[in-house]
């Protein structure tokens, strides 16, 4: 039997965007007006961080409650998922709720049942209704109509579980679709990341993806507004994030600041104690399954999912002494796109605490974005990535290339407060040697007591799983000899053979 006091739940997640350009954190040039109504109504949070910046992992942290590193094949991008993995979204619709998506869901990769009939990691889809889009490059989907299709279906009184996956801000862009509809005026960016050059194009793009997220924002707008009208809007969790940083280089894909940190905010009119507050402790996307099954009043050790990393936010929602809570957040990466010699990823383990981030690259040796021959195609092509790699052979630019697409040393170390960029490397300072020393064991303990491979086995297990899209298995070697076409994602003139 249904219980009255559980909540609805809606998920709303954006496709690729980064902590803190939305209005709510004072971005001028980006508005966001129901990520904001949220927070003032709710949650606003500093210091939200995804394990793994790169979508398929992402969503499989947030739909198990384990770090990526857990999931085996799932800790991949475009990966197959194990069957083995139950979801949150699984145990809710065992336990009485109405369950579904439109838009993106766990995605992209593919799942299997047991019997190797295709699953559907989040629930039933919702995708029917279509619009005419803004822009050739935003998605038809009508996320807000097909959300009211949801909600028309479930029961009379039946809880529920939406997942509100838009495609939007992933790229790619209608290049200036930013000023020429969104009337959005480049010199209103206060600030270009130090780790860009300031250039028109840059700006053009930066505009460009704040346009997307707009329009992301707008569909929530209208289903907060239809909560609201059917008397929902007081018992439904609220939850409006993305899967991982803004997919421009150094950011989508990588393990620094800017990458893992999302925009968060949270709301529940009838949960959530002392609402307008903004709130910096650590929070991870593995504590979203926990939450949720917490207030519906559901005991992880009766779901049949494997146990769960993260915790329930409830000290957060109550407002409990600030000592309940995280005081430090894990993220790391394993293969993302294609683009190395035998498929093999760029390994990454890090620890946030204190304010300071420390990184693990366990293959230092390899191309952090994939390899120049074959278009870094971890980085998706963009005129900020071609700004980039037009000045890699200047003097005043060629830095530019080395943050983005160099290789790296073995360890990182950064104060985020003084350095959220992430262009100061601390870790061979003598100052602050024993404070790397403490977060290193504090890191890998901590992965050890997770029972993560690439501390505890053998760690390649990683590179041998296969990609799931056939057409790029073994795509170094095929592309290299000829046998393989540019993917998509990745122009022609990002490709770099000297």
């Amino acid at each position: 039997m249904v219980k009255k006091s559980q909540p609805n739940i809606l998920f709303a997640l954006a496709d690729d965007a980064s902590y803190p350009f939305a209005s709510a954190y004072g971005c001028d040039w980006m508005k966001t007006p129901a990520f904001d109504a949220v927070a003032r109504s709710g949650l606003l949070f500093h210091k939200a961080y995804t394990p793994n910046a790169k979508c398929a992992p992402s969503r499989a942290a947030i739909l198990t409650g384990r770090n990526s590193w857990q999931l085996e094949a799932a800790a991949n991008h475009w990966c197959n998922f194990p069957a083995k993995f139950k979801s949150v979204t699984d145990t809710l619709s065992e336990n009485g709720y109405h369950v579904g998506y439109t838009g993106k869901g766990w995605a992209p990769g593919e799942a299997l049942k047991e019997d190797a009939s295709p699953r559907d990691v989040i629930g039933p889809a919702y995708q029917s209704k279509t619009l005419a889009p803004p822009t050739s490059c935003i998605s038809p989907c009508d996320y807000a109509a097909n959300f009211e299709d949801f909600l028309d279906d479930r029961d009379p009184g039946q809880p529920f579980f939406f997942w509100y996956g838009g495609n939007e801000p992933h790229r790619p862009y209608e290049y200036q679709s930013g000023s020429n509809i969104g009337k959005k005026r480049i010199e209103d960016i206060d600030t270009v990341p130090p780790f860009w050059p300031d250039d028109e194009r840059v700006r053009h793009d930066m505009v460009d993806h704040a346009f997307a997220l707009e329009y992301f924002d707008s569909h929530l707008a209208k289903m907060l507004a239809k909560l609201e009208q059917i008397g929902e809007l007081e018992n439904t969790i609220v939850v409006v994030t993305a899967d991982n940083g803004m997919p421009f280089p150094r950011i989508k894909g990588q393990a620094y600041d800017f990458s893992n940190r999302l925009p968060l905010a949270i709301s529940w009119p009838q949960g959530i104690a002392n609402p307008a507050r903004e709130v910096e402790s650590y929070l991870s996307f593995i504590d979203f399954a926990p939450t949720f099954l917490d207030y519906a009043g559901i005991a992880p050790e009766t779901t049949g999912m494997h146990s769960l990393t993260g915790r329930s936010l409830r000290p957060v929602f109550e407002n409990a002494p600030s000592h309940q809570q995280r005081n430090f957040v894990l993220i790391g990466k394993e293969r993302h796109d294609i683009g190395r010699p035998n498929d093999v990823g760029y390994p990454i383990r890090g620890i946030v605490r204190d304010d300071f981030l420390y990184v693990i690259n366990f293959e230092p040796d390899r191309w952090p974005a994939g390899n120049p021959e074959s278009g870094y195609p971890n980085c998706d092509t963009s005129p900020t990535k071609t700004v980039i790699l037009e000045g890699l052979n200047t003097k005043e630019r060629h830095r530019y290339w080395e943050l983005s697409f160099g290789k790296r040393v073995g360890e990182e170390l950064y104060h985020l407060p003084s350095d959220r960029n992430c262009l100061h490397n601390l870790a061979s300072d003598s100052d602050h040697k024993s404070l790397k020393s403490q977060l290193r064991a504090k890191l890998l303990d901590t992965l050890s007591a997770e029972e993560d491979p690439r501390i505890v086995a053998d760690g390649s297990v990683f590179d041998h799983y296969p990609y799931a899209d056939p057409r790029y298995q073994n795509f170094y070697e095929r592309f290299t000899a000829g046998d393989a076409k540019t993917p998509p994602w990745v122009s022609k003139s990002d490709i770099q053979k000297s």
